[in-house]
């Protein structure tokens, strides 16, 4: 990528922190699609993705947990699994053939029965067993190191679709599940750091601005209809870069 269009690229970055900030996403998936597009180096993708994932995740998870949307009962028995499996995932590299297509499915799915389901915004909670939330905690570690991102993009439908949290909760417990992945999965790839190009503190300046904006509209300010529909949005995003990258 040549020098002139970085500040497209960080404009691009800005907005999609903001974006997926607002449904307590640290953006990923978005980052990784962006830059490909940009043709940033094959090998530079996955760290600067979890770089940039666990600045907008930790602010997130910052205006989330001070908004009180968060549940450290639900959170924890999730993410005692999630943490080590990441780790574990991020010393894999599998070729792109065998799991894009099939997250791409699972993810726009996700995305179809949050958007027509009625009953989501107003529920009663049901709390995972704890074994129950350890399982999928270490999958979605494990999923989550692997392919480069903090996993929230599948924790969050999930926990909604079963009706494990409130809506504005399953944002604070996303942004909190994808910065300590996101930081689990960076450390067991710590071999590619040298491949994340010398303009990444611009980006991950950029990631923050929008992603505080975006974290600040969504904990306290977006009606709960409009983050399931944003979230609808992210997934599918998410799911047809799969298809498309």
């Amino acid at each position: 990528m040549t020098h002139e269009l970085i500040p497209y690229l960080a404009v691009c970055i800005f907005v999609v922190a903001m974006l997926y900030a607002s449904v307590g996403h640290g953006g990923a998936s978005g980052y990784l699609a962006i830059m490909a597009l940009f043709s940033l180096h094959p090998e530079a993708l996955k760290p600067t993705a979890l770089l940039l994932n666990i600045v907008v995740a930790g602010v997130g998870a910052y205006l989330y947990c001070s908004a009180r949307q968060f549940s450290w009962r639900v959170f924890w028995p999730f993410v005692i699994t999630s943490i080590p499996a990441s780790f574990l995932g991020g010393t894999f590299s599998l070729p792109p053939e065998i799991y894009r297509p099939a997250l791409g499915l699972v993810l726009i799915f996700a995305a179809w029965r949050l958007f027509v389901r009625k009953d989501q915004v107003d529920y009663e909670t049901k709390i995972p067993a704890n074994t129950t939330a350890m399982l999928v905690g270490a999958v979605l570690g494990f999923v989550s190191g692997l392919i480069g991102v903090g996993g929230g993009i599948f924790l969050s439908p999930l926990m909604i679709l079963l009706r494990w949290a409130r809506v504005r909760e399953v944002s604070g417990i996303a942004a909190l599940f994808i910065l300590v992945n996101s930081i689990s999965g960076l450390l067991g790839h710590m071999s590619s750091l040298h491949h994340v190009p010398d303009y990444a503190p611009l980006l991950a300046g950029m990631a923050l601005i929008g992603g505080a904006i975006g974290a600040l509209c969504g904990s306290r300010h977006l009606p709960v209809a409009t983050i399931l529909k944003a979230m609808s949005l992210m997934l599918v995003l998410a799911g047809g870069k799969m298809f498309l990258l």
